[in-house]
């Protein structure tokens, strides 16, 4: 049964278009020299039909809410929509976290917000438990996603440890100016996400990063 489900949600990724995004959300990573914070997928992502996917540091899962669940999330939302005064910026209160909240249907919501969620004062209560609950959300029906492709993205630094060779069809220099589209069969081996690997071309080092795309988005 569940292995149905996974495969029924993962078909109907296969369809999913950027406008069917309902709610998505980026949360900061902690500070490390081998992180980069721009490879690392959406912490949530929710598309209209209940499709949700989940993002850690390096990887993906995908799963499916039903219509209840929705409707909760939904009504949530109609509380942090009340919220006074609220704007495109807030402050929970003391802390280095920082979100972003995007909702793009009904009354759209573009929200940063930085500090620990349960510090919130009294009036960023909804915002921020709902932030909190989807940064660390949980659901039954996730799976593993495999991305089918991914954005290859390299910038010259030094990491410490050893040294990988060049091995992607692209040219380094294409990697060094924007990401660039690869397959999945292309990034077999190697970390992914926010995960660097260190990579040595010539006399030059780089930190070489993989950000798994969803079926909509493109590097």
């Amino acid at each position: 049964m569940r292995r149905g489900l996974a495969a029924a949600t993962l078909l109907l990724a296969s369809a999913a278009r950027s406008e069917d995004v309902y709610i998505s959300l980026e949360a900061a990573l902690p500070e490390s020299p081998d992180l980069v914070v721009e490879a690392a997928p959406k912490r949530f992502v929710l598309l209209e039909d209940g499709s949700v996917y989940v993002g850690g540091t390096q990887d993906v899962a995908a799963g499916r809410l039903e219509k209840p669940e929705l409707k909760e999330i939904g009504q949530r939302l109609d509380r942090v929509r009340k919220t006074p005064g609220l704007g495109a910026s807030v402050t929970f209160g003391e802390g280095r976290q920082r979100y972003r909240l995007v909702v793009t249907k009904g009354k759209a919501l573009d929200v940063v917000a930085t500090g620990d969620p349960g510090s919130a004062p009294a009036a960023l209560k909804p915002l921020a438990s709902l932030v909190a609950d989807l940064a660390a959300f949980q659901h039954p029906s996730l799976r593993s996603y495999r991305p089918a492709s991914f954005a290859l993205r390299a910038h010259e630094t030094r990491l410490v440890g050893g040294c990988r060779s060049w091995s992607f069809p692209v040219p380094i220099e294409r990697a060094l100016a924007g990401p660039q589209p690869v397959p999945a069969s292309e990034a077999a081996g190697w970390p992914t996400g926010a995960q660097a690997a260190s990579v040595c071309v010539d006399d030059r080092s780089y930190a070489v990063t993989l950000r798994p795309l969803l079926p909509w988005e493109r590097p």
